[in-house]
């Protein structure tokens, strides 16, 4: 898939009024994701991104540890000046489109390596043990 694909699936998925508005909301959450995830599930996803989309992912340093899921949105939701549901949707839209292109195998990988939260985020059930 290429960068224009992926900006045209998160546009329609996110039903987004404009191309930029999409652009923005990936580029945003691609940058806020890519401090959350490190090792080699970091550099198989951006292997498997659209370049322009990879260097998104790879433009801030990971964090010592990363956030869980819910507080990723909330932190996002504050950096970026936007409500914790809108913030949530964006995400959201964006990482399903992500999950598509790093495959299942990569995607279940990703959310173990990640604190709880991550699963719904990428279109996937949170199982949790009883």
């Amino acid at each position: 898939m290429t960068f224009e694909q992926v900006l045209e699936k998160v546009r329609y998925e996110g039903a987004y009024p404009t191309r930029a508005q999409a652009e923005e909301v990936v580029r945003t959450v691609l940058a806020a994701f890519g401090r959350q995830l490190t090792g080699d599930e970091r550099e198989e996803l951006v292997a498997r991104l659209p370049h322009e989309a990879a260097v998104s992912f790879v433009s801030e340093v990971p964090a010592a540890e990363p956030l869980t899921g819910r507080d990723f949105v909330k932190d996002l939701a504050s950096r970026t000046g936007g409500t914790t549901a809108t913030t949530r949707w964006n995400t959201s839209t964006v990482l399903r489109v992500v999950a598509q292109l790093a495959g299942e195998e990569l995607i279940r990988r990703i959310i173990a390596r990640l604190p709880p939260g991550y699963a719904l985020l990428f279109g996937r059930a949170e199982l949790t043990a009883a």
